[in-house]
């Protein structure tokens, strides 16, 4: 041992043995979700060019563009048919090697899954974005904070409101609230849309206090407190949609874990210690049930990523959604294709912060990943 230095107490060692197992963990977590997306996005690619055959139809879209192009163009109204029909094909052939349509499809596929990755999205076919780009990263990253705006401003409602009403509800076992929520679970079963087309039918229209759908009113008001009123109204109605969706399964859900908790003989102890109702609720029964509540959590999350499109299309909310539903209707395969990868990412995302989560909170996950 060096002078003056200090031998490892055993809290460091335990520190230390914490953070290798955690970092272990993160990164095994990390590989197998970079894998499921890397499966997703080359079965997303596959399914949008239907095996080649889009690329099959574009090359004839591309023969019909140019032929027009050309057979339009004052200057070659004289040209001999011949030297005209061999102009076209030349034109052709450029745009055939500037797609690569003449290698087979199973090379093109593991391109377009590479630019995908790395979010080389290419250019759009007909669509754009509001300022006129036809690059598809600029078209969705113009959408991209409408969505995150809605959906996080949903989530953070439900989980917290949800877990502060469902540890009063287990203090009141069998109250009418208590029988009112369980009675009111199965409402979830409907998806959020749902909700949102009756509340659009009442409250926009039969009560007219909330605007039917946009996210904005045109035109955009002047100045940052007006703009953000006007995005709160906006917002007001998919988010309450999102909210019954989900709330009253959260509740019961969770009140579940509180009522089957708070009958364990360490709560009992707690309690007979005299200490406080509030200092056992979260100490004693909201602690240990975190980690199930946020696998409940994670799960409600993935449900709604997956209902975004339909959502943001009732409500006519620009986010990704909508863009994603446009682009089908256009049959625009590069903002198909980006839009379900950034989809596919922030997916990845939400659960890879939810296990790295998990794991902060339960160390058997971290002990049983190093097994």
């Amino acid at each position: 041992m060096l002078p003056g230095s200090q031998p490892a107490t055993p809290v460091r060692r335990g520190l230390w043995r914490d953070l290798r197992s955690l970092t272990l963990f993160s990164l095994k977590r990390l590989l197998a979700l970079f894998l499921t997306v890397l499966v997703g996005v080359y079965l997303t690619i596959y399914i949008a060019n239907m095996g080649g055959q889009v690329d099959e139809l574009r090359l004839v879209q591309i023969r019909s563009t140019v032929g027009e192009e050309v057979r339009a163009d004052p200057a070659f109204f004289d040209m001999p048919a011949e030297e005209r029909n061999a102009l076209i094909e030349d034109r052709v052939q450029l745009e055939v090697d500037r797609l690569r349509l003449d290698q087979p499809f199973i090379l093109r596929s593991v391109d377009y899954l590479q630019q995908a990755i790395r979010l080389d999205l290419g250019r759009a076919e007909q669509m754009h974005s509001d300022t006129g780009s036809r690059q598809v990263y600029d078209i969705i990253v113009e959408r991209l904070p409408a969505t995150l705006l809605l959906f996080g401003t949903a989530n953070l409602l439900v989980f917290f409101i949800s877990v502060i009403v469902a540890l009063a509800l287990s203090r009141r076992y069998g109250s009418p609230m208590d029988r009112a929520v369980i009675a009111l679970a199965p409402s979830s079963a409907a998806p959020a849309w749902f909700y949102g087309i009756f509340l659009i039918l009442i409250f926009a229209f039969l009560v007219p206090l909330f605007p039917a759908g946009g996210m904005v009113q045109v035109p955009p008001p002047e100045g940052t407190l007006a703009y953000a009123a006007s995005v709160l109204r906006h917002m007001a109605l998919p988010v309450l949609a999102m909210f019954l969706g989900s709330i009253f399964i959260s509740i019961y859900s969770w009140r579940t874990f509180f009522l089957i908790h708070s009958s364990e003989d360490y709560v009992e102890m707690a309690r007979v210690k005299g200490l406080s109702s509030g200092l056992i609720q979260r100490r004693y029964i909201l602690r240990p049930t975190l980690s199930p509540i946020i696998t409940s959590f994670a799960l409600m999350l993935i449900g709604l990523w997956s209902g975004a499109i339909i959502l943001e299309q009732v409500f006519n909310w620009p986010g990704l959604g909508t863009l994603l539903f446009q682009a089908i209707g256009h049959r625009d395969t590069p903002v198909i294709i980006g839009s379900v990868v950034i989809f596919a990412y922030l997916l990845a995302i939400t659960v890879f912060l939810l296990d790295i989560l998990y794991a902060v909170l339960d160390p058997r996950v971290r002990m049983e990943a190093n097994r």
